[in-house]
């Protein structure tokens, strides 16, 4: 070879990366994603659970390395873990779900205000996120979710209760939008089970007394 070649071959890669083209092909970007959410009424709860003057914070589920991420998480077939191809959730897992226990424990009414756990609560949510991901144990796949929770009192971090909550939807197909509604009818079904459980809670029943 010689060092003409060389030299022009040289010369090409460098105008082509000042130019800003590449051989290679480019990566599609991902279709981000949002939870869809259904509004959680107060009249579905219980009538002893009327407006408390108590103060629940949430924080945010703490989760496993792969749940911590944006990617969105499928299991294909029996212990094989993979995720979704070209789209993610537009913000972590973790945080999506507690946006979404956010916005139900504030339609439930069973509070009187429920926000981040960065302001002042006089009950603290914490959490960890054990499965938020389509599973095909069902065709068309299921969206399954774990949390487990615990209850605390946010001035001396003691914890009052505690549970664990499973909820799975099965999507409609195996297309991807359809699998993010059953995300959303999970996630929505499991912040149900979470508004009832907290309104049997004595630290929250006897707050007005």
């Amino acid at each position: 070879m010689s060092l003409r070649f060389i030299a022009t071959a040289l010369t090409s890669a460098a105008l082509l990366l000042s130019s800003g083209c590449t051989i290679l092909p480019e990566r599609e970007p991902a279709t981000l994603y949002r939870l869809p959410a259904a509004d959680l009424a107060p009249n579905a709860l219980t009538p002893d659970t009327a407006i408390r003057t108590m103060r629940l914070g949430v924080a945010v589920p703490k989760a496993g390395h792969l749940l911590s991420s944006n990617r969105i998480v499928v299991y294909p077939e029996r212990n094989i873990v993979n995720v979704y191809e070209g789209a993610r959730w537009h913000e972590n897992a973790p945080d999506l779900l507690k946006a979404r226990l956010i916005a139900g424990l504030q339609q439930s009414q069973l509070f009187a205000s429920v926000s981040s756990d960065g302001l002042p609560a006089d009950l603290l949510l914490l959490s960890e996120l054990r499965h938020f991901q389509s599973d095909y144990v069902t065709d068309p796949p299921s969206a399954k979710v774990q949390l487990d929770v615990q209850l605390v009192d946010n001035q001396n971090r003691t914890p009052l209760a505690a549970m664990s909550f499973t909820t799975s939807a099965q999507a409609n197909s195996t297309d991807i939008p359809d699998v993010i509604d059953a995300f959303g009818s999970a996630s929505d079904a499991l912040t149900a089970q979470l508004a009832a459980w907290l309104a049997q809670q004595p630290e929250v029943l006897g707050s007005n007394d």
